[in-house]
């Protein structure tokens, strides 16, 4: 575990090397980290027979191994708390239910659509929505698989927009991952292509690839849309990673979601969106927790979140700021959730409270 962790640059920036060296057992984590919980014993025991672990050296070196309350080590190891009955209750066993009539492709929205092109990930997230399907195999589509989804979306000339997910479609070789995006570019009526990842968070060597950098340059604009949770993970090997996607004329954008004991206070939440746009990262949305199976323990009070939009209003500017959403069950779509600044109305006066909680009268 020491010589993994060793940042040899002849290795350590080898994002093939950081994939094939990722930590896949409940052993080479008991390695690493100490003093483990009684929550993470029985996790590391129990929890990861149902659900996968791996986590790249680079990742594995955020996280604080005498610390159980570190944010990247309750990102990395599972908890019984994942599968304990008494913590995961209020499910939605429909929450997962997003393809369609084809495999790997989910359009729930008129103009767009979502195609999963492969189910691993450099790291398997104890937050992830997707925990029952990610990593059960590893494995990326094929081209036969790829065809109807293709021919799909050419048939379906109202959709716009396709967004390119996983897993996570960055751990594919460049001659997959150019190919499907190439074959995506041919379409006429599509305008905009996003790419949804995590690897500038966890893989942060797959943006040192020349020859990925040169092709992003070749079909941008690509909306890149990465997953930052916490200001731990905005690293020197990150920043790199953002400058060299920038450098190619692509825009990154951020999702995070609100996540119990990891970023669910206003001080971190504000320290994480300031650093996102120090390197350039504009932050999209703040998600509120799924009810998902294995996650639920996660999950916070919509008033957190609301406490959280309120506390940066004012206090970072409007780059900084997310929209904070919540996904309604049975696909019945994304709806915005904001502090009510509007007090009362009286006649042609409004009365609204400020940043600062002061009531102020404005009159139309």
């Amino acid at each position: 575990m020491g010589n993994l962790l060793k940042k040899d640059f002849k290795y350590w920036n080898n994002w093939r090397w950081q994939l094939k060296n990722r930590i896949k057992t409940p052993e080479g984590l008991k390695k690493y980290f100490k003093n483990l919980t009684e929550d993470e014993e029985k996790g590391l025991k129990l929890t990861a027979e149902e659900f996968p672990i791996a986590v790249t050296p680079y990742y594995l070196s955020l996280a604080d191994p005498y610390n159980p309350e570190c944010p990247i080590r309750k990102q990395i190891v599972p908890r019984y708390s994942e599968i304990d009955p008494k913590k995961q209750i209020s499910c939605d066993p429909n929450a997962l239910e997003e393809e369609g009539e084809i495999p790997h492709l989910t359009h729930r929205y008129p103009d767009r659509v979502l195609i999963t092109l492969t189910t691993m990930c450099p790291v398997y997230c104890r937050h992830c929505m997707r925990k029952r399907k990610v990593g059960k195999p590893e494995r990326a589509i094929t081209e036969e698989e790829f065809k109807p989804i293709w021919e799909y979306i050419k048939k379906h000339t109202q959709i716009r927009e396709v967004l390119i997910s996983g897993g996570d479609p960055l751990v594919l070789s460049n001659e997959k991952l150019f190919h499907y995006i190439r074959q995506l570019k041919k379409i006429d009526h599509i305008e905009v292509i996003r790419i949804g990842t995590r690897t500038p968070v966890i893989l942060p060597q797959r943006f040192y690839d020349e020859e990925l950098l040169k092709f992003l340059e070749e079909i941008s604009p690509v909306w890149m849309v990465t997953h930052f949770n916490h200001p731990k993970e905005i690293t020197e090997e990150v920043s790199l990673a953002v400058k060299n996607i920038r450098k190619t004329a692509n825009p990154v954008l951020n999702q995070t979601v609100l996540l119990k004991g990891i970023n669910d206070n206003p001080q971190t939440m504000e320290e994480l969106f300031r650093g996102l746009i120090r390197i350039g990262v504009k932050p999209y949305y703040l998600f509120h927790c799924d009810p998902i199976y294995g996650v639920v323990h996660f999950r916070t009070p919509i008033e957190v979140g609301l406490k959280i939009m309120s506390h940066l209003r004012g206090r970072v500017s409007g780059l900084a700021q997310p929209i904070y959403a919540l996904d309604l069950p049975h696909g019945k779509g994304k709806v915005v959730l904001s502090p009510q600044y509007l007090v009362k109305k009286e006649g042609r006066k409004h009365y609204f409270r400020n940043y600062e909680g002061e009531i102020v009268e404005y009159e139309f």
